[in-house]
């Protein structure tokens, strides 16, 4: 197993999914180095249009590969702004660089959004030992 990255600049949620908060109302939203790790080459991402609202914890899409079809949960609760249409021609950026070419959603965040399900880098890592 490489090296994982978790950068300390966004919170994870438990299904390994990661929330970088922009300001206080909009983030953007993707999944883990350990999740693009557990997967494998992806080949395909299922992602909701703009508009789609969700509560934290539910499933927002889903992600393909080689290996397996795996549900995507989304980390905070929130209204989808925009969505990384270039995941349609190159899924592959979910692997590359999952923290940022690979970015999934914009959203923005419910102004009453439970956030304590989410963790720091330190705690995420933890979970996965």
């Amino acid at each position: 197993m490489s090296e994982l990255n978790f950068p300390e600049d966004v919170l994870y949620h438990p299904e390994h999914t990661w929330v970088r908060m922009a300001d206080d109302n909009t983030a953007v939203v993707g999944i883990s180095d350990f999740a693009q790790e557990q997967l494998g080459e992806v080949a395909f991402v299922d992602l909701p249009e703009a508009g789609a609202a969700f509560g934290a914890g539910d499933e927002f899409g889903t992600v393909e590969s080689i290996k397996a079809v795996s549900s995507l949960h989304m980390p905070i609760s929130g209204t989808v702004t925009a969505v990384n249409d270039a995941l349609s021609a190159d899924p592959s950026a979910v692997n590359t660089f999952p923290y940022g070419d690979g970015w999934m959603l914009c959203i923005t965040v419910d102004a009453d959004a439970d956030r304590s399900q989410l963790l720091d880098a330190p705690g995420y890592a933890a979970q996965l030992k």
